[in-house]
């Protein structure tokens, strides 16, 4: 079981119900990616966007391990990554430098994932990138974009330059940093970067036996999954299969991240 500090009362009585399905789970991907071994310390983010026309969005405090996250504790900032409400849990607003980036630009960036991996960081070393060596990795290959590396993520600036760099795309490479993903809710961002992850894992594993051994899908396969795997599929198979299994996997491990 999570032992969290408790600092403050929950807050469930204080939002929208709406607001607090949102808290729910976007701590429950907090907790999930800590039981896949995908946590940093206390450093990476999610966010995901709080309805209505103040712009306002959910972060994890930034003194907290991921698996200590609850639907209570997150901080609620605006655009510029500043807390809107009191909190006993301390924010980052260089944190959310490429998050509001991808907020701002996208309105189907409702959720963004962004994490540190080992297997993600080799990935974004690679020249070439995602290899279409696995079928996960066939799955998201085609909605991938690249962003070059410019430093810890603190120049605003940048954040043109992620918008251009991701288009329309929903997963996003990190050069040399990371891996990113975006969705229209917190499942869906998290399914596409399951797949992301496990497709950097395989690629890692294969290569090293050495790149000369490895088989290569037959010509034209790669395009014929990438069809297969449309945004919408894979955004409805998060929504009605993967995320509710995944609540109900975490329910019976540790329920306490809806506190």
């Amino acid at each position: 079981m999570a032992d969290v500090e408790t600092k403050g009362a929950s807050v469930q009585d204080r939002v929208s119900a709406e607001e607090w399905k949102l808290r729910c789970d976007l701590a429950a991907a907090f907790r999930l990616a800590a039981h896949y071994g995908w946590d940093d310390l206390i450093f990476t983010h999610m966010t995901v966007r709080v309805p209505g026309p103040e712009h306002h969005f959910l972060i994890n405090p930034y003194n907290l391990m991921f698996d200590e996250v609850t639907a209570s504790c997150l901080i609620k900032i605006d655009l510029d990554g500043k807390p809107v409400e009191p909190t006993p849990y301390l924010a980052n607003p260089a944190g959310f430098t490429i998050h509001s980036a991808l907020h701002m630009a996208r309105e189907d960036a409702q959720c963004v994932i962004h994490l540190h991996t080992a297997q993600g960081q080799a990935v974004s070393t690679m020249a070439e990138g995602l290899m279409p060596l696995t079928q996960t990795a066939m799955l998201v290959r085609w909605d991938t974009a690249y962003h070059d590396y410019e430093g810890v993520a603190t120049d605003l600036d940048e954040r043109e330059r992620l918008v251009a760099d991701i288009g329309d795309k929903h997963v996003l490479m990190l050069r040399n940093h990371g891996t990113l993903t975006v969705g229209r809710t917190v499942g869906d961002a998290f399914l596409r970067m399951y797949f992301l992850e496990r497709a950097c894992e395989a690629q890692v594993m294969a290569l090293s036996a050495g790149a000369q051994g490895l088989y290569t899908p037959p010509q034209g396969t790669p395009e014929k999954v990438a069809g297969q795997a449309s945004a919408d599929n894979i955004t409805l198979l998060a929504q009605f299969l993967a995320w509710p299994a995944l609540i109900r996997k975490l329910d019976r491990m540790d329920p306490s991240y809806r506190t």
